[in-house]
């Protein structure tokens, strides 16, 4: 699959699946005190690196960019799916919200302070992950941190169905934590922290800490 095939596929799939998606993950930092405490730390390391905004990529309906508003970071929203930013600006205003995707960001060179994909590189086939790694060092200024966010395992699946049962034609990749960190590395990171949390979703949560090298 090439990869207009592919953001092709998840553009579409996430279309139209925004109004569920965000009625499912609404209210979920609420009742997630070890993921809110990820974000604390991230925030305060934007902090200390100088400050700035923050791109949160793959923001799908907003909720992360908001809770890092909240959290006192700079933070917008990028995402592929146009439904997907239309849901976040109508729930979320004020806020900046754009179309893009992070296989070619709309953001100038190291313009951001720090970004956060949280759980947006599950759909990113193994071969475009060190271009989208390269993407988002050429956007983040230097030192800058990283935070992303996915599912911990091995191989993929394709997903059919979606959020209120609405069809998706998508494919979840598990990973394990050594080998984004080894793609990080590749792509000009210093990896300084991973951790995984435990889900209901059946696969671990992946954590890892990043900075931009000079």
């Amino acid at each position: 699959m090439n990869t207009e095939d592919w953001l092709a596929d998840t553009r579409a799939s996430y279309d139209a699946v925004a109004e569920s998606y965000a009625d499912l993950v609404r209210g979920f930092l609420d009742e997630a005190p070890y993921v809110r405490a990820v974000f604390a730390l991230f925030a305060d390391l934007v902090r200390a690196s100088g400050g700035g905004p923050v791109a949160d990529v793959g923001c799908g309906p907003g909720h992360v960019t908001a809770h890092l508003r909240q959290r006192g970071v700079e933070a917008f929203g990028v995402d592929l799916s146009a439904g997907m930013i239309e849901v976040a600006r109508r729930d979320h205003p004020g806020i900046r919200f754009e179309v893009g995707s992070m296989t070619d960001l709309p953001l100038t060179d190291a313009s951001v302070a720090g970004l956060v994909a949280w759980y947006s590189l599950i759909h990113v086939p193994d071969g475009e992950v060190g271009e989208v790694f390269t993407q988002f060092r050429r956007v983040l200024r230097p030192g800058g941190p990283l935070l992303l966010g996915f599912h911990v395992g091995d191989g993929s699946r394709l997903k059919t169905q979606g959020y209120g049962g609405r069809p998706m034609k998508v494919h979840v990749h598990r990973r394990r934590p050594a080998q984004v960190a080894t793609w990080l590395k590749d792509a000009g990171f210093t990896v300084e922290a991973q951790m995984t949390l435990s889900s209901e979703e059946g696969s671990p949560a992946g954590i890892l800490f990043a900075r931009r090298r000079p």
